[in-house]
């Protein structure tokens, strides 16, 4: 028995067997160590994709919280930037008092960022009420103020004078990191 297997026929089996050794070679060397790579790099992709989505939500969680307080605290916001003016002080709460003056202290280095003013009051009464009233209307004007302990109360007859410090709290805006 002959087998009649031609020139063209034994090419075409040679060109053949030496593609698939290729593709053998060529899938183990390059494709399944790509694939394993691929693999890994996907389970990163997925856990830094649950990350990212976690931040997002914490972010989204933090811009609501901050949204919610500028709101709610919009008259303190604005209060820090409005700059303190001792004659506008003076002329809103002289009326609990006979006489009140308002003097800035000299700036000391443990109030960084707030400025101290020292008030001195004199009034005609039988008991502090003005002064707590004084304190309430202090507590609704436009500044945010802290009223420093101790107050000192001297009594002369009807006359109560009273001294005390204040610390006025404003939003200076730094002329050295605008330059």
């Amino acid at each position: 028995m002959k087998t009649n297997i031609t020139r063209q026929n034994i090419y075409l089996l040679g060109l053949s067997v030496s593609l698939l050794i290729f593709v053998l070679l060529f899938s183990f060397s390059v494709l399944i160590p790509a694939g394993k790579e691929y693999r890994i790099n996907r389970s990163n992709l997925n856990k830094e994709s649950l990350e990212l989505r976690q931040i997002e939500d914490f972010s989204y969680e933090t811009e609501v919280i901050l949204q919610k307080l500028k709101t709610d605290n919009r008259h303190i916001i604005t209060a820090f930037e409005i700059e303190f003016n001792a004659q506008r002080f003076k002329k809103q709460h002289e009326s609990f008092f006979n006489s009140l003056s308002v003097s800035k202290q000299s700036k000391s280095d443990d109030e960084e960022g707030f400025v101290v003013y020292e008030v001195n009051t004199t009034s005609e009464m039988s008991s502090p009420e003005s002064f707590y009233t004084f304190l309430d209307a202090v507590n609704k004007s436009d500044w945010i103020i802290g009223i420093n302990f101790p107050i000192n109360f001297k009594r002369d007859g009807e006359i109560i004078s009273s001294s005390f410090t204040m610390k006025v709290y404003n939003n200076k805006k730094d002329l050295t990191a605008t330059k």
